[in-house]
């Protein structure tokens, strides 16, 4: 058997080849992150705090705003630290720390939106039966199940990495560790580890997928079934939110992970990641609160009773 040194660190390639601007870019995104952590951090007190978002479907925003904080938290503050420095590296057990963290808030909210749409589905076409099949005991299970899945299949796909070996090149083609560009350095087999990228893709993004398209294609049905304009306009209110959130959301992944292979583009691949590590975390807020009023009073109590 040969012997191989282990690598300690992995060398980041970085996200702009712009020496000169690093401090305007840190300093954008500090502001970006900031607002990523406020808005998101604002949806969840405000949902514990004020009785009227005491509903299930502010119960599962509050998830996904949790969600969206870890997600631009386990990329963003290593990512900005890089940008000051002119040698743009991550230890060995920081890049895993990584990849736990980043896999567990994408499985975890590809679910998690599954069922957010599945609370739209009982409300629009079954709303005599909301009370009965979403109740707070049904809502609190869900959601253990759902980041209970996201943990396995992180650990999972985790422990699997840590099984490989890493004992040549070390410079991973990303701004940070994401698991195909650095399966892409290990000097051993990654059959297992590509067959559970496989079955994940399939359980996890395409299982999801269908069911919130089938969810969405019913509420939409019943939606058109409803007579009178206003009905119709009420009606699609209460879900067109968490349908731009999914769309979003969906059109990063899928413009990511399923594409030919010859339209792959490192800048253009970049670019994507900051669209689902910062922009939607942005976003998420902001399209959840713009239109609610319900968010809107319970923001304006937390900020008088802030001021005092």
């Amino acid at each position: 058997m040969l012997n191989h040194t282990r690598v300690t660190e992995f060398i980041m390639q970085g996200l702009f080849d712009h020496p000169h601007h690093q401090g305007l870019f840190f300093g954008l995104f500090l502001c970006l992150y900031t607002a990523v952590i406020m808005g998101n951090s604002l949806i969840i007190v405000a949902t514990l705090l004020h009785p009227p978002l005491h509903t299930p479907m502010y119960f599962f925003i509050a998830n996904l705003a949790t969600l969206d904080i870890m997600c631009s938290s386990s990329v963003l503050p290593k990512m900005m630290k890089n940008l000051m420095q002119k040698k743009k590296t991550i230890s060995f057990d920081g890049c895993m720390a990584q990849v736990f963290a980043f896999t567990l808030s994408g499985g975890t909210e590809l679910m998690l939106l599954t069922i957010m749409s599945y609370d739209r589905y009982v409300a629009i076409c079954h709303p005599l039966l909301y009370v009965n099949l979403m109740t707070k005991r049904i809502c609190i299970s869900l959601a253990i199940g759902v980041w209970a899945v996201g943990v396995v299949n992180s650990v999972v796909n985790t422990l699997l990495m840590l099984l490989l070996d890493f004992c040549g090149p070390n410079l991973i083609q990303h701004f940070f560790c994401e698991i195909p560009p650095v399966l892409a350095l290990s000097c051993s087999s990654i059959y297992l580890n590509q067959v559970m990228m496989f079955l994940a893709d399939i359980f996890l993004a395409m299982g999801n997928f269908l069911l919130t398209t089938v969810s969405y294609s019913f509420i939409i049905i019943t939606i058109l079934k409803i007579r009178s304009s206003k009905g119709k306009q009420r009606a699609f209110s209460t879900c067109s939110s968490h349908l731009l959130v999914v769309t979003l959301f969906y059109s990063s992944i899928i413009y990511t992970y399923i594409r030919p292979a010859s339209s792959y583009s490192l800048d253009k691949d970049k670019l994507v990641a900051i669209m689902y590590t910062l922009m939607t975390p942005i976003l998420n807020p902001l399209i959840y609160s713009l239109r609610n009023r319900d968010i809107k009073i319970a923001f304006r109590k937390i900020f008088s009773f802030a001021m005092k």
